[in-house]
């Protein structure tokens, strides 16, 4: 008759999931869930050997995972802190994070509180010293197409730029924002762009931008005042010289 062992020790399993964008989050089914699903089958598969998923939920929707500054990341590693778990399990490695240098800032705070890292779909553990090699190769990778698709980005903007279409944040002085429905291109301001031309013109004459600056201070000249699409008032300020500069820059 054989008999059986001891229970297995209760190994605490906390689920991260996260999400870059908001899109989608307001659906019964999102990405966050199929997330963490994904996770619990995996951590049930390990009920023998005493894995229990922690009640609490550690989600991040609409975050980046290229900065630590996630709300339920901080909880985690606070959990972590606290001695409240044993192991982190995620879908994928870069939903944890997509930077080489944060990765290893998480790691090195896992392996201080004894606590391993899992990805479900990648079948990597941080306990094994060729897990971690894998593991920074893999985030190499996470974290090059994290970049090309920032330079994607900030290519195709300079771009649409360069063609006058009006990319959004802070409006020049000079120019109006486009009406809603009318092609992105910025609307000249004729009263402010008699402004932007006196100071072009002062600046020509003056050949300073310090002295420039103090001019139109003394004149009342500011820079451009608006009102954002959430109702804030935004400018109407002194002009600092940094701010002098661009505008002289701007193409």
């Amino acid at each position: 008759m054989s008999r059986s062992g001891p229970p297995p020790s209760r190994v605490r399993c906390a689920i991260y999931t996260r999400k870059s964008s908001n899109e989608g989050l307001d659906q019964d089914f999102n990405s966050l869930h199929a997330q963490r699903e994904a996770c619990e089958a995996y951590i049930r598969s390990h009920f023998g050997e005493g894995w229990r998923a922690v009640e609490v939920q550690y989600d991040d929707g609409g975050y980046s995972g290229g900065s630590m500054e996630r709300p339920a990341l901080q909880r985690l590693l606070r959990d972590i802190q606290a001695g409240r778990i044993d192991v982190v399990v995620v879908y994928k490695v870069d939903r944890l994070t997509r930077s080489l240098t944060d990765f290893a800032k998480i790691v090195d705070r896992f392996d201080n509180h004894g606590v391993s890292f899992v990805s479900v779909t990648q079948a990597f553990n941080t306990t094994s010293s060729m897990g971690r090699l894998t593991l920074n190769v893999l985030l190499s990778f996470a974290q090059f197409e994290r970049e090309v698709t920032g330079e994607r980005i900030r290519d195709k903007i300079a771009a649409s730029k360069a063609k006058g279409m009006w990319m959004g944040g802070n409006l020049p002085l000079g120019y109006d924002a486009p009406v809603a429905g009318a092609p992105r291109a910025l609307v000249p301001n004729e009263a402010e762009a008699k402004v932007v031309r006196h100071i072009f013109s002062r600046y020509l004459a003056l050949k300073s931008t310090n002295a420039l600056r103090e001019e139109l201070e003394q004149d009342g000249i500011r820079s451009k005042r608006w009102i954002s699409s959430r109702g804030r008032e935004i400018g109407g300020l002194v002009f600092s010289r940094g701010a002098l500069r661009h505008l002289l820059k701007n193409p």
